[in-house]
């Protein structure tokens, strides 16, 4: 049973990918032109073909409404957070005194699925002010520029926790 669960995600995931890589020349070459239409889908199959472990943020993403929902709101949640970020970024660059205190911190996800944890180290890493720098199992070592804790629990808390939330009902 398990094993059949499997072989139907990965066909899946495949049909997904190479969905969206055709939908994607489509958009590009606004044509649908028989020999576009053709060269986008032998490109987008050698693509699926090639990445057939995985290429989209789809891979491993339970298709649920509840999971739709967090995915949308998982996107205002980081918008929102790369806002407060920019502004608390550049009050830093704009004071004088420079008031930083750079380090690493190592921060813990519950996240389980592969690409939920790629997700959650991307957000961190887009979010100015802090970079993933290492993921290691349940581990991340973040580096920020303005440490306000390296207890591990605190750290979580303020770096991933809120991604995390969302995260956890998108992959698991």
């Amino acid at each position: 049973m398990y094993k059949q669960n499997q072989v139907k995600y990965k066909w899946r995931d495949r049909g997904v990918l190479f969905a969206t890589l055709l939908l994607f020349w489509l958009m590009l070459n606004n044509s649908l032109a028989l020999d576009s239409l053709l060269i986008g889908i032998v490109v987008s199959l050698i693509i699926t073909i090639l990445f057939c472990s995985g290429l989209s943020f789809f891979t491993e993403f339970r298709f649920t409404p509840k999971a739709f929902v967090a995915g949308i709101l998982y996107y205002i949640y980081f918008f929102k957070e790369l806002i407060k970020a920019n502004f608390r970024l550049a009050i830093i660059v704009l004071s004088p005194s420079l008031p930083i205190n750079p380090g690493i911190v190592k921060v813990r996800t519950q996240l389980k699925s592969r690409m939920g944890r790629l997700m959650l180290a991307n957000s961190i890493t887009l979010t100015p002010g802090t970079l993933t720098m290492e993921l290691e199992g349940e581990w991340i070592y973040v580096h920020c520029v303005n440490v306000t804790s390296t207890d591990t629990e605190e750290a979580t808390a303020q770096i991933v926790s809120g991604f995390e939330s969302y995260l956890e009902v998108m992959y698991g």
